[in-house]
């Protein structure tokens, strides 16, 4: 993967650009976890402060796919650690994209997994288990839906209807 680059597919796509397949995603997410450039398929999660659908989640495997939660921006609590780091690395995701915050940063850091997140926050979310799965969510200024491609690199990140040949 790290052969892929997210300006050079940019470049060599602008119809897919142009007609709204190829998206990139506002740069606002800081970049965490081991993996710099990492790709897959998307599994949406839209959660509020509350992390028990991420965990479910990423108690799946993986299979390569990238977990996008949706956790509405909020800058309160963490909806990733370090124990959900290791727990996707260990079920074989590529990457999480989280619309909110991730703590125990040195940890994730030592995962095998790229993580991009808007910041950290020691604080953790809550565990009533409210959210819904696989369902579209608006981020970084773009709709993402379930199965599309996710393509992060230290460029920024897209998001693509089909995958991308690299």
């Amino acid at each position: 993967m790290a052969a892929f680059a997210t300006a050079e597919a940019c470049d060599s796509n602008a119809e897919l650009i142009s007609n709204g397949d190829l998206r990139a995603l506002h740069p606002i997410f800081k970049m965490y976890g081991q993996r710099r450039c990492f790709s897959g398929p998307i599994v949406t999660l839209k959660v509020f402060e509350d992390n028990v659908l991420v965990r479910n989640q990423l108690e799946t495997k993986g299979e390569g796919g990238v977990l996008v939660i949706d956790g509405g921006g909020s800058m309160r609590c963490a909806l990733v650690g370090g124990n959900l780091g290791q727990l996707a690395q260990n079920n074989g995701w590529s990457g999480i994209v989280v619309n909110g915050c991730v703590r125990d940063v040195d940890e994730i850091n030592d995962c095998d997994v790229g993580v991009r997140a808007l910041g950290s926050n020691p604080l953790k979310s809550t565990k009533k288990g409210h959210g819904e799965k696989n369902v579209p969510i608006h981020i970084g200024g773009t709709l993402i839906r379930d199965g599309e491609w996710l393509y992060a690199d230290s460029d920024g990140i897209l998001i693509s209807k089909t995958e991308l040949s690299v």
